[in-house]
């Protein structure tokens, strides 16, 4: 369970609220470790529009953030993970549940990522929709929940956590109800030299469920409204000796072929 939490809430107290269409994307698992010399773990598989074009993991802002490597959104320049292995830091964004019209003007999220992972977490009230912000640094993970009301920020526990577009571990969440407990599972052997190969065993595994199913996580987001299917993966650790990243496109948008990463 999340440890604490942090910071001023501002409007309505937060309550569960059933996500609008453009809301249902993107998986993160995270692992924070109960010893801090071992590293924090994380899968985390993307959800977009096909069409809108994004760029491979790679060092895309040179001139702005020259030690950050990342998945850039070409559209708004920003990242949607992105990560400074000499900082040790990660940072990567999820959509989320909020109280705005879906057409109500807001600027991009992509640049939250960037701030982040230069050390500037996000405070106040982002001119966003809303957002997870996961954050992770050697033997720890911060979330940022954002749902255009208050701003909310959780550290997590050490263990094995799924953010999706709700509260961290939300059972109200279809995915997260159905596969927390065989990430949690499969979590001990990350501590070995096979790395994050167990859960993507899991995630090999969750294909079986129909990509249009609410509990599936490769999935295809078209039944609800939305033009977005599961078009990538990455997998993370980040410890005392740095940020180890790797980066898989899917073959198909929504269908899993277990992409080679790298």
């Amino acid at each position: 369970m999340p440890r604490s939490s942090h910071g001023p809430r501002s409007g309505a107290a937060h309550e569960h609220r059933e996500p609008r269409a453009g809301t249902i994307m993107c998986t993160v698992v995270v692992q924070v470790p109960a010893d801090p010399s071992h590293p924090v773990r994380l899968l985390a598989v993307r959800d977009e529009d096909p069409a809108r074009a994004w760029d491979p993991l790679g060092p895309w802002w040179p001139e702005t953030h020259p030690d950050v490597l990342g998945v850039r959104d070409r559209r708004a320049g920003g990242a949607w993970l992105a990560a400074d292995p000499r900082a040790r830091r990660l940072a990567v964004i999820l959509n989320r549940a909020d109280v705005l019209p879906d057409d109500a003007p807001a600027v991009s999220r992509g640049r939250i990522v960037l701030d982040a992972v230069a050390g500037a977490s996000p405070t106040g009230a982002p001119a966003t929709h809303g957002f997870n912000l996961v954050e992770a640094t050697p033997g720890g993970v911060r979330v940022s929940m954002w749902d255009a009301a208050s701003l909310r920020t959780v550290d997590l526990e050490p263990g094995t956590h799924m953010i999706a577009h709700d509260d961290v571990d939300d059972p109200r969440t279809a995915r997260i109800r159905r596969w927390l407990g065989a990430f949690a599972a499969a979590a001990p052997d990350l501590e070995g030299s096979d790395g994050l190969q167990p859960w993507l065993d899991v995630l090999q595994d969750t294909a079986a469920t129909p990509p249009t199913d609410d509990a599936a996580i490769i999935r295809d987001n078209r039944p609800y409204g939305i033009p977005t299917l599961s078009l990538l993966v990455c997998t993370a650790s980040i410890g005392p000796a740095g940020v180890e990243l790797a980066y898989g496109a899917l073959e198909v948008p929504g269908e899993w072929n277990r992409p080679v990463l790298a």
